[in-house]
C-alpha cells in the first residue's frame, strides 16, 4: 500500500527540487489514468477531489476510490480534498479515509481564515492527516478577480496555522484555457524570503510550462494544481471517439478511449515537475 499524506510527498519535494502535481479528478477514468502516469514516471502523484467532483461522486465513495488506487500502485498515492469550505468538510473527508485536507478560508478576512484553518490543522494531525491552508484569493477566468498574497500576511498564516502547505495567489488563476502572462516572481521571492513552507499554485493549467518547470526546480512551490489542462485533453479525446464511432453507444467502451490520451498527457506534465 503506498497511500501517502500531502507532507509526505511535498517534503522531499522542497528539500530536492521538484514538485508533485495536484491533479483534478472528475470520475474513474481519469483517477486511473492519473495513477498509470505516475507509476509509468516512478514518482508520486495527488488525487484531489473537488467541489464539482464531490457535488457527482459522494466523498465517502472518492475516498475508497482513492484508496484503492493507491493500494494497487507502486508509488505514493496522496488523497486530498481540494477546497474544503468548512471544518464540516475537512472532517468529512478524514473519515472517509483522505490523507490531507485543503481547507479554503481565502475569503475570509486574515484573522477568520488564521483562527479557522488552525482548527482544521490541529483536526487533521491529530489524524495523522496533512492540511494545505490558502492565504490570498486565487481568482477564476472569466469570474471573480484575485487578490494576491501579501507576504507578511503569509508568514502570519504560516506561523499561527502550522499548516503542511501553503496556497497562494501570484499571478495565478482557476479555469484558464490558455497560457496566461505568467507568475508573479516578484511576490513568490518575497514570499520564500519570510517561510520556508511548501506552496501551492491553484489554477497551474494556465501557468506557461517553461515557468513550471522552472519554478518547480527552482523555488519553494512544491505542489501544481492541474485540472483545465486535462480536462480538455479529456473532452478532445471524447469527441474524437464519438467522431470516429458513431454507432458506439457503450459508455465503458466511449470512456475507455479517453485513457490513454489523458495518462500520456499527464506524462507529460510530470515529467515537467520532476526535471531535476
Amino acid at each position: 500500500m503506498t497511500i501517502a499524506t500531502l507532507a509526505e510527498v511535498l517534503e522531499p519535494a522542497l528539500k530536492q527540487g521538484y514538485a508533485v502535481a495536484g491533479l483534478v479528478t472528475l470520475g474513474w477514468e481519469d483517477m486511473c489514468a492519473y495513477v498509470e502516469a505516475a507509476e509509468a514516471e516512478g514518482c508520486p502523484v495527488i488525487l484531489q477531489a473537488g467541489p464539482s467532483c464531490r457535488a457527482h461522486t459522494p466523498l465517502p465513495i472518492l475516498g475508497q476510490m482513492f484508496r484503492h488506487l493507491a493500494e494497487q500502485a507502486a508509488v505514493p498515492v496522496v488523497a486530498h480534498l481540494d477546497h474544503g469550505y468548512s471544518l464540516d468538510d475537512c472532517r468529512m473527508a478524514i473519515d472517509a479515509g483522505f490523507t490531507s485536507v485543503m481547507f479554503d478560508g481565502s475569503r475570509k478576512p486574515l484573522r477568520e481564515n488564521i483562527d479557522e484553518t488552525a482548527a482544521i490543522v490541529e483536526m487533521a494531525h491529530r489524524a495523522g492527516v496533512s492540511c494545505e491552508g490558502e492565504i490570498g484569493f486565487v481568482g477564476y477566468a472569466n469570474g471573480e478577480q484575485s487578490a494576491g498574497t501579501d507576504p507578511i500576511e503569509a508568514a502570519e498564516f504560516a506561523r499561527q496555522t502550522g499548516v503542511d502547505a501553503m496556497a497562494v495567489s501570484v499571478g495565478n488563476v482557476h479555469l484558464q484555457q490558455t497560457d496566461g502572462a505568467g507568475l508573479d516572481l516578484d511576490r513568490i521571492h518575497a514570499i520564500e524570503a519570510v517561510t520556508n513552507v511548501p506552496l501551492v499554485i491553484h489554477g497551474g493549467s494556465g501557468v506557461p510550462s517553461a515557468q513550471r518547470r522552472e519554478l518547480a526546480l527552482g523555488s519553494n512551490i512544491c505542489k501544481f494544481n492541474i485540472g483545465t489542462e486535462l480536462r480538455m485533453i479529456f473532452g478532445a479525446a471524447l469527441r474524437q471517439t464519438l467522431t470516429d464511432h458513431p454507432d458506439q453507444f457503450d459508455r465503458l467502451e466511449i470512456l475507455k478511449a479517453t485513457m490513454n490520451p489523458m495518462t500520456e498527457a499527464t506524462r507529460t506534465i510530470l515529467r515537467e515537475l520532476m526535471s531535476s
